[in-house]
């Protein structure tokens, strides 16, 4: 009885997101205390897997490894969608790849309007959601909010990151290994032949975990970031096989997984600088990552929802509520930063502590507009 309480609350999205909030807050607290130091530079130790393209720091075996299985459960409940779900129409679709594109630009138009010539390869830095905590800020505190916001949240926060690794890959990466892509794609193509019936079925679980590892060592190994493997592989699955896998591999997600990624990730020492040495880049992050998001999905959505048939996507309040929620860059804003600003520790620096700050009206202001709208909706109830 006890084992089953623990699974059932391990499953809960309440639960993973307090862990995920105090897990985050515990790494900035160590990050900035008197054994900070040691704590970041253990998690900067390398570990080989016996390759090359396997030599990691530890820091990047949770956020490149483990976090692929957080993307993989996201991708098969977000396959759910798209086919018997919320978004199970192209018209139902279009709504959140509209507000997701939408996210992406406006951020990164600001960053370049307000940052102009001088720092030029930070716009890429604003145009990311953290998945992870925006829908662990739903989950908090939108108790009585319509299933269709998170369901719209996550869709759009996939697509995003899925830009997100785009602009990584093209952007960011000297060289991507096609070979290994095409390895990876190969395993794909293994996995879900092996997916299908009266294939090797006895052999089928052991089968289908070596061609998902195989998958993720490609996909790392050819440069592109290694989480768009766990979103491949959800996507390719059977459904009834991915849905299984998904159901038992949750507990473990968000009981270790997801507070690990979350404090590893917040192990950030705050820079120490005035505030009039702050560079154009720092305010143009804070105001593109909060302000962008918020302005570029809820004009993207609006319009495709005015066109879109009634009762496809979301609309007014609920769609700002989500545009709000949708600034909270931190992860994947910080890697954008780290890369975009790798030549100059300074201003990286700076990058960091302006992500954060995005990030915390971000937080601040979707935590409002969810409490407020999740009370109306327990009101009409």
């Amino acid at each position: 009885m006890v084992v089953n309480i623990l699974r059932a609350t391990f499953r809960s999205e309440r639960y993973a997101a307090i862990v995920l909030a105090l897990a985050a807050i515990a790494g900035l607290l160590v990050a900035n205390s008197g054994i900070g130091n040691d704590v970041i530079e253990f998690f900067h130790t390398h570990v080989s897997a016996g390759l090359p393209a396997l030599n990691l720091s530890l820091g990047h075996w949770v956020t490149d490894g483990l976090l692929v299985i957080f993307f993989f459960i996201v991708a098969v409940e977000l396959r759910q969608e798209f086919t018997v779900g919320e978004l199970n129409s192209p018209a139902k679709a279009l709504a959140p790849a509209a507000a997701a594109l939408g996210g992406v630009l406006v951020p990164a138009l600001i960053y370049v309007t307000v940052a102009g010539a001088s720092e030029p390869r930070g716009w890429p830095i604003p145009t990311a959601t953290d998945i992870a905590f925006a829908l662990g800020l739903i989950a908090l505190l939108g108790k009585n909010l319509p299933r269709r916001i998170r369901v719209f949240l996550m869709a759009l926060a996939v697509l995003d990151d899925l830009v997100a690794i785009l602009i990584i890959a093209i952007g960011f990466t000297s060289s991507v290994n096609f070979g290994a892509l095409f390895l990876a794609a190969l395993c794909l193509l293994m996995l879900w032949q092996a997916c299908k019936p009266n294939k090797v079925r006895g052999l089928r679980p052991v089968l289908l975990v070596v061609l998902s590892v195989f998958t993720w060592a490609f996909v790392l190994a050819s440069g592109v970031h290694a989480t768009i493997a766990g979103v491949a592989i959800g996507l390719v699955m059977a459904p009834a096989l991915a849905q299984k896998a998904a159901h038992a591999l949750m507990p473990w997600s968000n009981a270790v997984i997801l507070p690990l990624f979350a404090f590893v990730s917040a192990l950030v020492v705050f820079p120490q600088v005035h505030l009039y040495e702050l560079d154009v880049a720092f305010w143009a992050i804070v105001i593109a990552l909060p302000v962008g998001k918020l302005v570029g999905i809820s004009v993207a959505g609006s319009i495709v929802a005015r066109f879109a048939p009634k009762g496809s996507g979301i609309r007014g309040w609920d769609l700002i509520v989500v545009a709000a929620v949708a600034g909270i860059g931190f992860t994947v804003s910080l890697l954008m930063n780290e890369l975009a600003f790798a030549g100059n520790e300074a201003l990286r620096d700076q990058g960091v502590l302006a992500v954060l700050t995005g990030s915390a009206i971000s937080i601040v202001l979707g935590s409002a507009l969810v409490i407020w709208r999740a009370r109306q909706a327990g009101i009409r109830r």
